[in-house]
């Protein structure tokens, strides 16, 4: 069913994109060129609804409820790409999701703060992918390893769930490779960040051991890892925090003179280090698998403060 799951999302994905291209151009809900756009002409939006109908389809026979905190994502997004919503809005919204997702997603801990995880986990990968989502390739090209790597540590229908995500987001990249010829959008971010969240609760489901959620954290670092290194940097420039800037790390590497497919490339490379580690920890006892992961994380983050990708000094335009 696994494979399975991979061709079909793919073949779907690769079908549906070059639709939703179109239906972007035709309701005009396109990326114009402004300040804080890398792109010189207008790009289709709507890649995630592509992502959606590749995704849908398995999902819909092995775990149809979690069509619910997956359609609320898309509809939302498609929403903010069209008419644009207000950040607290928007973060009701993700709330709401999040209340979802907890709803159809048990996980190990009892009480409240399972399901009060889940739903945090939602908000905070929705609005992390939504932040990568910055250079052609970069976001989907994460979230697409990240996808294969809950499938290498997940099993049964969940492996099948993740096998669907990763092929959706391939037939989606064919159309997103530099030049990109269609984005994601905040329909594709939303929706993908709240997949991810979805897997990451999975690794936490209640027959599962502990070294396997620790590997669905390291699954999902480099996000979250990308928006709180945004975060501080805006925090330090005294920036607001929900303005948009182009001083995230994968633009900082621009500017130093890197291309952006080789920043986007940057990216895969160390998600796919850390679906690696992923990997490895879930062979480890608990302790040790949570040391492991813990110091390669916070090894990775040191890196970025040394090498000054969180100092206040960036390109202020705002849109």
């Amino acid at each position: 069913m696994a494979v399975i799951a991979f061709v079909v999302a793919l073949a779907v994905g690769l079908a549906a994109t070059p639709l939703a291209m179109r239906l972007a151009v035709r309701t005009g809900i396109v990326d114009r060129p402004g300040p804080l756009k890398v792109q010189q002409a207008a790009v289709p939006y709507l890649g995630g609804l592509a992502v959606l109908v590749g995704l849908a389809g398995v999902v819909a026979v092995v775990h149809p409820m979690l069509l619910v905190p997956l359609l609320l994502a898309g509809v939302l997004g498609v929403v903010d790409d069209a008419r644009g919503i207000p950040a607290v809005a928007r973060l009701v919204g993700e709330i709401g999701i999040g209340a979802t997702a907890a709803a159809v997603v048990p996980v190990r801990w009892g009480g409240p703060f399972g399901p009060v995880a889940v739903a945090v986990a939602v908000v905070v990968l929705v609005n992390a992918v939504n932040m990568l989502d910055g250079l052609d390739a970069l976001a989907s090209g994460v979230a697409m390893i990240g996808a294969a790597g809950f499938a290498a540590v997940l099993r049964d229908d969940d492996r099948a769930i993740a096998l669907a995500l990763a092929g959706a987001l391939a037939g989606f990249l064919w159309f997103n490779r530099p030049p990109a010829r269609i984005y994601l959008g905040d329909a594709g971010s939303y929706l993908v960040g709240t997949a991810l969240a979805l897997l990451l609760a999975m690794s936490w489901a209640p027959h599962r051991s502990a070294a396997v959620g620790i590997a669905g954290i390291a699954l999902v670092a480099l996000p979250i890892m990308e928006t709180g290194v945004t975060i501080a940097r805006r925090l330090r420039a005294r920036h607001p925090l929900f303005h948009g800037d182009r001083g995230h790390v994968y633009d900082q590497l621009v500017d130093r003179g890197w291309s952006a497919p080789r920043a986007s490339t940057a990216f895969a490379v160390v998600e796919l280090a850390l679906a690696a580690l992923a990997v490895a920890v879930t062979h480890a006892a608990t302790v040790a698998a949570a040391t492991i992961a813990a110091v390669s994380i916070a090894a990775l983050l040191v890196a970025v403060v040394a090498a000054g990708f969180t100092r206040p000094e960036f390109r202020r335009e705002t849109s």
